[in-house]
């Protein structure tokens, strides 16, 4: 019997497909949280990677940013074959494991070719990266933009058509921005609408990342709850997205942020990397848990060993 993902266990994971996954998701009634982690940065805890803390805190999902399938990269990781870098994540966190990668020919930031935040060739949404990320064991791929990379929408629905038939059957795809990513045509309401929706829903999208309410200017709860309920109209689920640091802001603003999402009807939410950097703050991410499924499940989820 197909179990919610928020009751599954890691055997649970280990055994499920990708429908099984979304379906299960979706029996979760909006209480899932995937949370960000840098890990080409030092971790909050040292020699304890940035992934490994977010699910100590109640992350039901990872979400590895600004990771370079080519050159893989996280601190705090025991030393493994490069190939296997997400296995180990995996093996170490019992949870689903989603890779961000970035449409975009080119970063529009200016930082150096060895600055971590200009955008490498092992970041880009192309078939073969993503072909790699699958390979290495992610079960989701995000394909969306960090800010000042320059992603279009446009540019996310190249990226489905080339990705999609290729691996659909084998990939939980999300699609979306959670800001404008240096498009400033594409800001605010801007930043997805009906019309992206759609041409997403028609490239292979599964999942539909949007903003949450509160993070950007211009975004409501009322204009969120609307694009929700037309991607579920698609047979899409959502993703709410925490994408502008306030994943390091207090916890009121976080639970009231977290309560807007879950009612625009979302089925999944995210926090960003951004608390200081490589993770939100450990206290967000519990608070959040709590406001969207209360402290039984918070717990429950952070107590759960990962060899269950």
């Amino acid at each position: 019997m197909l179990k919610r993902l928020l009751d599954c266990n890691t055997t649970d994971l280990e055994s499920m497909n990708k429908d099984q996954i979304l379906k299960s998701i979706a029996m979760s009634e909006g209480r899932i949280l995937a949370c960000e982690t840098i890990g080409a940065v030092q971790p909050m805890l040292g020699n304890i990677t940035n992934a490994e803390f977010v699910c100590a805190m109640g992350a039901d999902v990872v979400i590895l940013n600004m990771f370079d399938v080519i050159e893989p990269q996280i601190w705090g990781l025991p030393k493994v074959e490069p190939k296997d870098t997400i296995r180990e994540i995996k093996r170490l966190t019992g949870r689903l494991i989603a890779v961000n990668l970035e449409p975009a020919e080119q970063s529009f930031s200016a930082g150096s070719d060895e600055d971590i935040w200009s955008l490498t060739n092992g970041r880009r949404a192309s078939l073969q990266n993503a072909k790699a990320a699958v390979s290495m064991g992610a079960d989701m791929i995000v394909l969306t933009g960090n800010p000042g990379i320059g992603v279009q929408n446009k540019a996310i629905t190249a990226s489905l058509k080339a990705i999609a038939p290729e691996l659909g059957d084998k990939v939980i795809l999300v699609a979306g921005k959670m800001h404008a990513s240096g498009i400033l045509s594409e800001a605010g309401r801007g930043i997805i609408t009906r019309e992206d929706i759609s041409e997403f829903a028609d490239a292979g999208a599964d999942v539909i990342l949007l903003p949450a309410p509160g993070t950007v200017p211009g975004v409501t709860m009322e204009y969120i709850r609307e694009l929700v309920s037309y991607a579920h109209s698609l047979g899409l689920l959502t993703l709410t997205a925490v994408g502008t640091s306030q994943e390091g802001a207090d916890q009121q603003t976080i639970r009231q942020i977290a309560l807007m999402c879950k009612m625009t009807g979302t089925d999944m939410h995210h926090l960003g990397d951004a608390g200081y950097i490589g993770m939100a703050l450990p206290e967000n991410i519990m608070a959040y848990s709590a406001a969207i499924k209360g402290i039984r499940h918070t717990y429950r989820r952070m107590a759960r060993s990962i060899n269950r």
